[in-house]
């Protein structure tokens, strides 16, 4: 296990968990690494990677036709947005399997599941934290509305505000959910962490790389993106290649 972080408030008590963990610096070759990396483990397992992508593939259609069934746009966009933010949750298997290969063993799906009940408790409070952040990020975007007097002409400008009104608060959301899930997940697999000393220590880490992961996140969000624009069907490549390499940053990232 790495050498806990500064914050431990007594380092005389080995048994007592840090705040969080030190990270490393990266460089900007990094993401290009982790895809790289996360493209062999896909392709080392392909069959239990694309068994679990098609299974969120399945998912994703089952959350649109929930919404579309429903008939409103703004419930497409909400549980669009539930997806996104849940995948890090989601991906939780595909992190067992990456770990599988490191450690030279045959990767099982049953072990994806015993693993992630392993971690059952933090995995359902990460998600909660999720859940609140969405929620909260809805309420927000309905309230973006103020600046959006419907039924008048609003003319260029007006869009123009309303539109960067609505991304900028949409972008520091999304800021804050990336920050604290970019590496956690994995990290809570691996090391038996709680959920807040792996937010915690996954937002550390974006401090002290924050080029970098802003890439990453970049990189990240035109794979999913090509994904949609497929109907889908390119997830089923796109989620197990994300959730691999993001194995891997998690491993050079943290200590």
């Amino acid at each position: 296990m790495a050498e806990p972080g500064t914050a431990r408030p007594n380092d005389t008590d080995p048994n007592l968990e840090p705040l969080f963990y030190p990270t490393n610096r990266l460089g900007f070759d990094a993401p290009l690494r982790w895809l790289r990396l996360g493209w062999r483990d896909l392709i080392r397992a392909r069959r239990q990677s694309l068994t679990y992508g098609a299974g969120l593939v399945l998912f994703g259609y089952l959350l649109t036709w929930l919404a579309w069934d429903e008939g409103h746009t703004l419930a497409l966009f909400t549980l669009g947005m539930a997806f996104i933010l849940s995948g890090p949750v989601l991906a939780f298997g595909l992190y067992s399997i990456s770990r599988q290969l490191e450690q030279g063993r045959q990767p099982r799906l049953g072990m994806c599941w015993s693993e992630s009940r392993n971690h059952l408790r933090n995995e359902l409070l990460f998600a909660l934290v999720m859940l609140v952040i969405l929620l909260v990020w809805a309420r927000a975007a309905s309230m973006v509305h103020v600046f959006f007097p419907i039924g008048e002409e609003l003319g260029l400008i007006g869009w123009l505000q309303f539109l960067a009104i609505g991304s900028v608060v949409g972008s520091l959301f999304a800021a804050v959910v990336f920050s604290a899930s970019v590496v956690s997940l994995p990290m809570m697999l691996d090391r038996g962490t709680d959920a807040i000393t792996s937010a915690l220590t996954s937002i550390n880490g974006v401090i002290h790389n924050r080029g970098v992961m802003l890439l990453w996140a970049v990189l990240i969000l035109g794979l999913v993106l090509v994904g949609f624009a497929t109907a889908y069907i390119g997830l089923a490549v796109v989620l197990p290649l994300i959730g691999h390499a993001t194995w891997h940053a998690y491993r050079e990232t943290v200590k």
